[in-house]
């Protein structure tokens, strides 16, 4: 707590982190306000009442920060172009060029993310269409006609690019992932809504449940922090060498492989995922069609937030997306041969090729217990609402896992910016 007071009060003191800091606060405030703008033509109180009484409309509002209970401007968020980048990551196994691209550093990842900036358009579109599609048939949205639908589509778009455009904003001039800190503002920004009707419904017999329930969460964020600091040491030894009259090397220094390699964005991948069949199941539900209307019905069941397959299938995209992530963020190969390249050896392994087996003999065994840890945690606030019998905290695990983890990185990232000016000022 002390370092982050003091990390706190160093990055006030500095102008370029402060201008920094206040730049991130001011997206925030612009991205908030955008999210209290609805879409002309929509009963707002009736999409309310729906989303009040859905559990997986309830959990999907929470990612969205309140912007589909209100059916703003920016209803559909960031999920297009989140699914947009799992698909690019995904063809990157199949497409050697895309591959390619990634490992040409910031040129070839800014052509990547265009290509992503591209897909997102397609996705949005699509996505409008099904959620005007959705709210007509619950008689939540007027009919409209061809021009005026063309103008709905056209503003749910354009709010996913501009949430786009300010997230990359925040990565460019802010602190931080912008992505990740906008769907962390989003979340924080629901949680005095949740609260609010999770007091409302207490009472002798579940306030017990409450304190537990708090209990649990406190246990989580602690295992969180402490997982995602948890590093796996690799000494690496420098040997001597004589440039001219001077002796370089000759020491030893560790390579520090983190549990969670990947951060927050597996947790972001597969909510998008797992979402994804309840948010199609909606649609097929309210269908006139006999067929579709009992496939959606299933489907709605089997994709119950508190369902079986819900959880075993969150729990397992969240756990293959730490591989995945692991897999693009880590370059075993790369990292041999840097340390090749300058002298340097890992005791007891030949240096090149295996080096290289070695490390990612080490990160995959390290990343199996940060991916297990990461699905198990993911999971568990089901089974303790389940226990608890607190249905309304629909926040979960997802939530606070993206939360945690989004501070700790941006604290991070501010403790970085720091290093580099003071870096900068004894370089002057």
């Amino acid at each position: 707590m002390d370092k982050i007071l003091a990390i706190f009060r160093n990055s006030i003191k500095s102008p370029d982190v402060r201008k920094k800091i206040l730049f991130t606060g001011f997206i925030f405030v612009v991205a908030r306000i955008f999210a209290h703008i609805p879409v002309p033509g929509v009963n707002v109180a009736q999409l309310q009442s729906l989303f009040s009484q859905n559990q997986f409309l309830a959990l999907l509002d929470v990612f969205s920060g309140g912007t589909l209970a209100n059916f703003s401007v920016m209803a559909l968020g960031l999920n297009p172009y989140i699914n947009a980048t799992i698909i690019l990551q995904l063809l990157t196994m199949v497409f050697p060029k895309l591959e390619e691209l990634q490992k040409e550093g910031e040129a070839g990842r800014q052509k990547v993310n265009q290509y992503a900036r591209m897909m997102t358009v397609p996705l949005a579109i699509l996505q409008a269409i099904g959620m005007y599609a959705l709210l007509r048939n619950q008689g939540i949205i007027v009919n409209l006609n061809p021009i005026s639908l063309i103008g709905l589509t056209i503003t749910m778009t354009a709010g996913t690019m501009l949430m786009v455009w300010m997230g990359e904003l925040i990565t460019e001039r802010g602190i931080g992932n912008g992505i990740s800190l906008l769907i962390f503002a989003g979340i924080i920004s629901r949680l005095p809504v949740t609260f609010t009707q999770t007091a409302t419904t207490v009472n002798a017999q579940n306030f017990f449940n409450i304190i537990v329930f708090a209990g649990m969460a406190i246990l989580v964020i602690g295992s969180i922090v402490i997982i995602n600091e948890a590093t796996r040491q690799i000494t690496v030894f420098y040997a001597k060498q004589v440039r001219g009259n001077k002796m370089y090397g000759g020491q030893s220094t560790h390579l520090p492989l983190r549990l969670n390699q990947a951060g927050v964005i597996p947790i972001i991948f597969a909510v998008s995922l797992v979402l994804l069949p309840s948010l199609v199941a909606n649609y097929l539900s309210v269908s006139h069609i006999a067929l579709l209307h009992n496939i959606g019905s299933s489907i709605v069941l089997w994709f119950s937030p508190t369902s079986l397959l819900y959880n075993i299938i969150y729990f397992v995209l969240v756990v293959g997306f730490t591989y995945f992530y692991t897999a693009v963020v880590f370059n075993p190969k790369k990292i041999a041969d840097e340390i090749q390249k300058y002298g340097g050896f890992i005791p007891g392994i030949r240096p090149g090729n295996p080096t290289a087996n070695y490390l990612n003999y080490i990160l995959t065994r390290i990343t199996l217990a940060g991916a297990l840890f990461l699905g198990i945690i993911a999971i568990f606030p089901t089974i303790a609402r389940f226990f608890t019998n607190m249905q309304s905290l629909v926040l979960g695990g997802t939530g606070i896992l993206i939360v945690v983890s989004v501070v700790l990185e941006t604290i991070k990232a501010i403790e970085a910016q720091l290093v580099m000016r003071n870096y900068e000022g004894y370089s002057k």
